[in-house]
């Protein structure tokens, strides 16, 4: 019987297995040619850099980020965390817990990594030790936030059961978990999940929390077959982007549109790769510089504006209810000040990338090239999205300051 999900992939196909990929680790210099090794250990560059956070000058922008009492209580994530802490062995803690301020939050990537990761890897734990893994990300991320990182998980094994490839790499758990900091209800502290096409860095700061970075993706972003039939990941991020997009006119497009196609002949070099793609932002990339580009909020119509909301809402609705109302609220008194940009066709199939560009909110969305599919050129069905907290609170760095200056001031 044909294969539902190829045959919906309109004639592309897997690509030869020819990256040095090895239980999830991917091998360098000199197996990888030297683009592709540079691009793909950003991180490790990254981390040897002192801290900024994203801006657009390079000077970060001071008071966006307030201390607050949001009323949520975040006793079961603590409950959960400590659950999960208290089921692992000596040695598994100590590769696993983190002090708060450790450099291991920057080293992420939505790749494979390059060098030792540091946490449990969670295909290697117990399923009773895992299951208390996803029950401290559902307490801490909404219902919305928590499937969409879970159908990316499964969507990663889809992947490799669709191309029979990378068995021991493209697999449902082939993530690296670590806790910073000690789970509590008054001190800050967090978690990471990292792996590919799943990057979460969660951090609890008094009753806030702070969702990010996060890089979610897919390729493709559905199963049709096998154990995960049915499996869908990132269809809102696509259709509240189109939708904005189509409510632009043509009259606005020179103040938005960077480019009417993706294609890689249309495109800078450095935008036209098939690691980053068009992203800007993404991992190894925490003190980017990034001056605005783009539409105005300012200059859309009340309509357009509901719509640029609505879009946003997309990427809010992963924090629990409470959070994402407190950065709904963050973001439209930013309304104005914010940029949209897009690339690409905006049909039914045409591939694209949009940004959302404020300053307490930073969203990517890209189509991107195949990887483990034999595409040369971006599709629709490869998505990889990020978010972060520009001017400095990425990882919750500003509210941490903020927390240590109030309550730590000899820190």
């Amino acid at each position: 019987m044909a294969n539902k999900t190829f045959s919906a992939l309109r004639g592309v196909g897997a690509r030869p297995a020819d990256l040095p990929v090895l239980d999830g680790v991917l091998y360098g210099e000199p197996l990888l040619p030297a683009v592709p090794a540079y691009e793909l250990s950003a991180a490790l560059r990254n981390v040897t850099q002192p801290y900024v956070g994203l801006t657009t000058d390079g000077t970060p922008m001071r008071g966006l980020y307030q201390l607050a009492d949001t009323g949520a209580n975040h006793k079961a994530a603590v409950d959960a965390a400590q659950a999960f802490l208290a089921s692992l062995t000596d040695s598994e803690r100590m590769c696993t817990q983190m002090p708060l301020d450790s450099d291991e939050w920057r080293t992420w990537t939505n790749a494979f990594v390059m060098w030792p990761a540091k946490g449990v890897r969670l295909e290697r734990i117990s399923q009773a030790k895992r299951d208390l893994v996803l029950d401290l990300m559902r307490e801490s991320l909404s219902e919305e936030g928590y499937e969409s990182a879970r159908n990316c998980m499964r969507l990663n094994a889809a992947l490799g059961e669709l191309i029979g490839l990378y068995t021991d790499t493209l697999t449902e758990f082939a993530y690296n978990f670590l806790v910073f900091g000690e789970p509590s209800t008054t001190e800050p502290w967090g978690w990471q999940i990292m792996g590919h096409h799943v990057d979460i860095n969660c951090v609890f700061v008094g009753s806030q929390l702070v969702l990010a970075p996060v890089f979610l993706g897919a390729e493709p972003n559905f199963s049709l077959d096998g154990a995960y039939a049915g499996t869908r990941a990132l269809d809102l991020e696509t259709d509240k982007g189109l939708a904005f997009r189509r409510s632009l006119t043509e009259s606005q497009e020179d103040a938005f549109l960077l480019s009417r196609t993706v294609l890689a002949e249309d495109l800078p070099a450095e935008l036209a790769g098939p690691f980053n793609g068009r992203h800007v932002g993404g991992a190894g990339r925490d003190n980017q510089v990034q001056p605005y580009e783009g539409i105005k909020g300012s200059e859309l119509s009340a309509d357009q504006q509901g719509l640029l909301l609505d879009l946003v809402d997309v990427y809010l609705s992963r924090l629990p209810g409470v959070h994402a109302k407190a950065k709904r609220r963050q973001v439209e008194d930013h309304l104005d000040e914010t940029r949209f940009c897009w690339r690409g066709g905006h049909d039914d199939v045409a591939a694209f990338y949009y940004r959302v560009h404020s300053p307490v909110l930073w969203v990517e969305y890209d189509n991107h090239p195949g990887i483990f599919l034999d595409n040369e050129e971006p599709e629709r069905f490869h998505i990889h999205t990020i978010v972060r907290e520009p001017n400095g609170n990425d990882y919750g760095k500003d509210l941490l300051a903020q927390h240590y200056a109030l309550h730590h001031s000899a820190r």
